[in-house]
């Protein structure tokens, strides 16, 4: 990808490849789905960002950040795969949460949440879906009954991605009895405290990364409500802004895997398919234009634009991306993708199957899709 670069950021890149360079494992982290031991080696690796003030540079100084903007923080990103940094734990707190809460939050609530979560010692779970509502998120039935200077919050969520071992869940509730759209509340709760039982659900590889939660009677200040009461429908969705359209999946993410296909093809090329080269290509321009339009995407946000509907579009194209790619890997590998890879080498199996996730969380591209057609295209529903 040919980008301009100013000086200013010429120098940022380099600064940031430098303390990555001397800083990242030497070795890879057990997963932080895996066991407790690989969380706890993922949230010590939160701190040692935040020792460098690498937790979320774009979140001023005050609250653990560096005040930069958000093309500082693709450089970041950039250089932060290209360094095989391990995966951030924490991601649900500083990618969604995080400037949620900015847009959102009093300075009370900033100077409580961001901090700790920036470095690390509280990991957040996201807490949505429900048995009853997964991409129907206006259909929630957990409840949140004010008393006093208090909530009491009852239900059952599930899917909460990071749930078992993490600190924090960010939840939406409704007041009993309301309508759709209307009487929720977005909230925060401990996921150690009196009421809260969380099960863990395994995925397909064995690894524990959701929890389903029960809460029975759990008391929280209403200090943890974000917004007013009855506000949570309108910062939801601009939290699924942030998730679908800019913070969830850099575009960095991408652009290694397709450079790790084209190398793969690369050493490949005399026994596969050799129709299979234009999907090379293919998933090589998908990862590059994707990466421009998150550009684009930036700088209108840093010119004072909001993200719209048009994160739905996005939130497609990256998912679709995803299986695309890694589905043209394994048919490059042919069986030999069956097998488990060499240790330190691409796990392409792995990562396709989490790949197949892709079109389903953050809403399912079905709603999506929805979503384009009504709010962009002015579709009847």
């Amino acid at each position: 990808m040919d980008l301009s670069y100013t000086p200013e950021q010429q120098t940022f890149r380099a600064e940031v490849r430098h303390w990555l360079e001397a800083h990242v494992p030497a070795h890879p982290l057990e997963h932080f789905d895996a066991t407790r031991a690989g969380f706890e080696a993922h949230r010590q690796w939160e701190a040692t960002l935040k020792s460098g003030d690498w937790g979320m540079v774009t979140w001023p100084k005050e609250y653990g950040g560096r005040g930069l903007d958000l093309i500082q923080w693709l450089i970041f990103e950039e250089e932060y795969y290209r360094a095989g940094a391990p995966g951030r734990v924490n991601q649900n707190g500083v990618f969604l949460l995080g400037p949620t809460l900015m847009e959102f939050g009093t300075h009370e609530q900033k100077q409580r949440f961001l901090p700790p979560m920036a470095s690390g010692e509280e990991i957040w779970a996201q807490a949505w879906s429900e048995p009853q509502a997964g991409s129907d998120l206006a259909g929630v039935r957990a409840t949140a009954m004010r008393d006093g200077d208090d909530y009491v919050l009852n239900g059952h969520k599930i899917w909460s991605s990071r749930a078992v071992f993490a600190d924090w869940a960010f939840g939406l509730f409704r007041e009993p009895g309301s309508e759709r759209h209307k009487g929720m509340s977005l909230i925060f709760f401990k996921l150690d405290q009196p009421g809260v039982t969380r099960n863990p659900i395994r995925k397909i590889n064995g690894h524990v990364g959701f929890a389903e939660i029960f809460l029975e009677d759990v008391r929280v200040p209403a200090f943890n409500r974000l917004g007013d009461e009855g506000q949570g429908w309108h910062i939801c969705m601009a939290t699924a802004g942030f998730e679908r359209g800019l913070m969830l999946r850099s575009p960095a993410r991408y652009q290694v895997a397709a450079a790790a296909l084209a190398d793969l093809w690369q050493a490949r090329k005399d026994t596969a398919d050799p129709v299979l080269e234009a999907d090379v290509v293919r998933a090589f321009m998908n990862a590059e234009a994707y990466a421009l339009n998150i550009y684009q995407t930036a700088s209108r946000l840093i010119a004072g634009a909001k993200i719209g509907p048009e994160a739905s579009t996005n939130k497609i194209f990256w998912s679709e991306m995803d299986i695309h790619l890694h589905q043209t890997a394994l048919a490059i590998l042919g069986t030999e993708a069956e097998l488990l890879p060499p240790a330190g080498q691409h796990d392409w199996l792995d990562d396709y199957i989490f790949a197949l996730a892709g079109p389903i969380y953050a809403g399912s591209n079905e709603i999506q899709r929805n979503i384009i057609a009504e709010r962009m295209l002015g579709l009847p529903r």
